[in-house]
């Protein structure tokens, strides 16, 4: 059904790939439905989405906030190269948007990442505009790795369920 609704209401491809870095900073191409109107990025840019992107599209809008968007994930998953729950994938490019002080914030990453996690379901999840977001997201990651078991993952989801369809950080 999103696949159908992404290609009536916007032209361009279903799926958004992008690299990200996972377990042993080995980089892995991450599926998301797209959510964006099509357009490129200027190579060695990061640039994340803002709350009021225009490139979003209305029903990229109702994806992203519902995180409908992360379902191709699984396929990651599937590969092996990500897991349900896990730290957060870094983004290609992030470590070069960090000041040289902060670039203690990048730690290679503990295991595999997740499609979700303790610092999404902590609501540590959408813009990370400033050097406090990204090292609470951090926190998060390595409180998660140190706390690990298999009961906190099942929270993890659950939480994420619970939480999925208002989530108000998510755009």
């Amino acid at each position: 059904m999103i696949v159908l609704l992404i290609k009536l209401t916007s032209p361009g491809s279903v799926l958004f790939v992008q690299d990200r870095y996972g377990l042993n900073v080995r980089k892995i191409a991450v599926y998301k439905f797209r959510s964006m109107t099509v357009c490129e990025n200027d190579a060695g840019t990061l640039k994340q989405a803002q709350r009021t992107d225009a490139s979003v599209t209305p029903l990229g809008a109702v994806l992203r906030r519902t995180s409908l968007d992360e379902l191709p994930q699984f396929f990651n998953v599937l590969q092996g190269r990500m897991s349900v729950v896990g730290p957060k994938t870094a983004r290609g490019g992030a470590q070069r948007a960090v000041p040289q002080a902060d670039q203690g914030l990048h730690v290679a990453p503990q295991g595999k990442p997740g499609i979700t996690g303790w610092t999404q379901v902590n609501g540590w999840r959408g813009e990370a505009d400033t050097m406090e977001k990204m090292r609470k997201r951090v926190e998060h990651d390595l409180e998660y790795i140190r706390n690990w078991s298999l009961w906190l993952d099942v929270k993890i989801v659950w939480l994420t369920i619970c939480r999925s369809f208002n989530d108000l950080q998510a755009y």
